[in-house]
């Protein structure tokens, strides 16, 4: 299956974004523009324009064109709306990446899991135990779990680079949605020795559990966050109420 047109589109458009190639208030260039430059059609501009919106990039104001939004934080923070890789997350903050594999193993769901993860009773999953650093300070410890049917020949030396970059461009995966829930719990043993968390006894972390375009949930994730460098940050837009 090939990549989907308009993501290449959308990542180009906030690659410039984010670098001050378009600067902040200034407006985009104008769809007809767009649909030339990329060599695409109308709907596939509109529909990466409108991932952009969605995450608080751009607002389309009727009329007048696209307009940058987007400014960056002075803190590093990760995206609610969004789903990103560690690398790209890194590269947007414009931090140095490192991700260490601490335990890369496969198995069977039992009971446990199942409740955990969401994964049917005796799905074959791969379990990978990571440690994210920013700029050398550890401070995201990741619980993956992948379904091995979906995700095939998952190596460590792919866990320790980009997952999800092997899965768009060599498994042709189309990663559509994740859903998330974010609490605060006490550290574990685990936590407690690898991230560094000093005086803290708790933490932050994100579960999600992430579909295919098939509506196959193929991962699940368990993201422990440093309490110090913990920041997400998320685009809400108010929805009219009927009447």
């Amino acid at each position: 299956m090939p990549k989907i047109r308009y993501l290449e589109i959308y990542r180009d458009l906030k690659t410039k974004i984010e670098t001050g190639e378009y600067e902040f208030q200034e407006l985009l260039p104008s769809e007809n523009h767009l649909i030339v430059s990329y060599g695409c059609s109308r709907n596939t501009v509109r529909r990466a324009l409108a991932s952009l919106a969605a995450e608080g990039y751009v607002q389309s104001m009727q009329g007048k064109g696209v307009r940058n939004i987007f400014q960056p934080t002075a803190q590093a923070s990760l995206m609610i709306g969004g789903i990103e890789t560690f690398r790209e997350f890194a590269s947007r903050n414009g931090q140095a990446p490192k991700t260490e594999v601490l335990c890369f193993a496969e198995l069977t769901a039992d009971k446990k899991i199942t409740r955990r993860t969401g994964f049917p009773i005796g799905s074959q999953l791969y379990y990978i135990q990571r440690l994210h650093y920013l700029d050398g300070v550890p401070l995201i410890l990741n619980h993956n779990y992948f379904l091995k049917d979906v995700v095939t020949n998952l190596t460590q030396e792919i866990a320790e680079n980009s997952i999800y970059d092997y899965l768009e461009n060599e498994l042709h995966i189309v990663i559509v949605n994740s859903k998330r829930e974010m609490t605060v719990e006490r550290m574990t043993e685990i936590d407690e020795k690898y991230l560094n968390l000093g005086e803290y006894n708790c933490l932050a972390v994100v579960s999600s559990h992430t579909y295919n375009s098939e509506g196959v949930m193929f991962e699940y994730t368990q993201s422990r966050h440093h309490p110090d460098h913990f920041r997400f940050q998320d685009n809400a837009i108010r929805r009219g109420l009927s009447h």
